[in-house]
């Protein structure tokens, strides 16, 4: 995908995270008062206790996390976040309260909500930007504890605002909302990883070059070439390393298989990859 595509696409999916982050917590956590955590969270809480608007409180909630994001991951990353995060309180503001589920039924708005929150998130995550709020403050964290998903971290702050919830709407409420953000994790998780998905290949085969050829040539794909010995036959033999789309994989076990029948192959998931073909450095901003 070239840069414009990339850059329109990113911008495609920053709007519907945003709008569906929103219809998720107008029109269920706030009708079901399920403190998921994160900005939506306080905010509810808020409109509780003071009976602010939800779009108002999130937007004034962001302003001090705009700040540290700027010098902890810089303008480009902040200007699509600013934007999220506008773009979150406008639908906040103009949308509707609809009835998409009964009020009280807390399972179902939980499960609902945390695919609606998960999927948007998802979006707007892998459009390198966040929605503000503890989306903003798992991102800057991410900087220091680089091991751990975005997914995570939000989870762990969500955690936080959902104790503090848990004294304003009670108990039941909150467990509720954690079985939210379990699903609300897990679809996250999957948007994004799904996103970036490919699969490596390590193929062992006496006539390892005419494969290389083939995917090199046909396929228009980059092959490492690994110099290997069977520890049985003592042989050596060239062990081949490429990494490769999901269609592209079935297309080359297909091809495998008719120049050598009894070739060796695995294939492995890859969660993310970087470079020519995949994902560039000019292309994250």
């Amino acid at each position: 995908m070239d840069k414009k595509k990339r850059i329109f696409r990113d911008y495609l999916f920053i709007v519907i995270g945003s709008f569906l982050i929103s219809v998720a917590s107008l029109s269920i956590y706030d009708r079901a008062e399920l403190v998921i955590g994160g900005v939506t969270g306080v905010s509810i809480i808020v409109r509780h206790l003071f009976n602010i608007p939800l779009w108002l409180s999130y937007s004034m909630i962001n302003v001090p996390l705009f700040i540290w994001g700027f010098f902890a991951k810089g303008g480009k990353f902040l200007f699509r976040t600013v934007i999220s995060t506008l773009l979150c309180s406008f639908f906040l503001y103009i949308l509707p309260v609809w009835e998409i589920l009964p009020k009280d039924d807390f399972f179902l708005a939980s499960v609902v909500g945390g695919v609606f929150m998960g999927v948007g998130c998802g979006m707007v995550f892998i459009s390198n930007c966040t929605t503000g709020g503890t989306d903003l403050l798992a991102a800057i964290l991410q900087t220091k504890f680089k091991h751990i998903s975005m997914a995570k971290l939000v989870q762990f702050v969500d955690s936080l605002v959902i104790l503090w919830g848990l004294q304003i709407f009670g108990v039941t409420k909150a467990l509720y909302a954690l079985v939210s953000i379990y699903v609300f994790t897990k679809v996250c998780e999957a948007i994004m990883e799904g996103m970036h998905f490919a699969k490596s290949v390590t193929i062992i085969s006496h006539k390892g070059e005419e494969i290389a050829q083939y995917v090199i040539s046909k396929m228009s794909r980059g092959v490492t070439g690994i110099e290997a010995k069977g520890m049985y036959t003592k042989n050596g033999i060239t062990m081949l390393y490429c990494v490769l789309s999901n269609r592209e994989v079935s297309v080359l076990k297909d091809e495998v298989y008719k120049i050598d029948d009894k070739a060796f192959f695995i294939i492995s998931d890859v969660r993310e990859v970087h470079g020519e073909g995949f994902i560039r450095r000019d292309e994250m901003i």
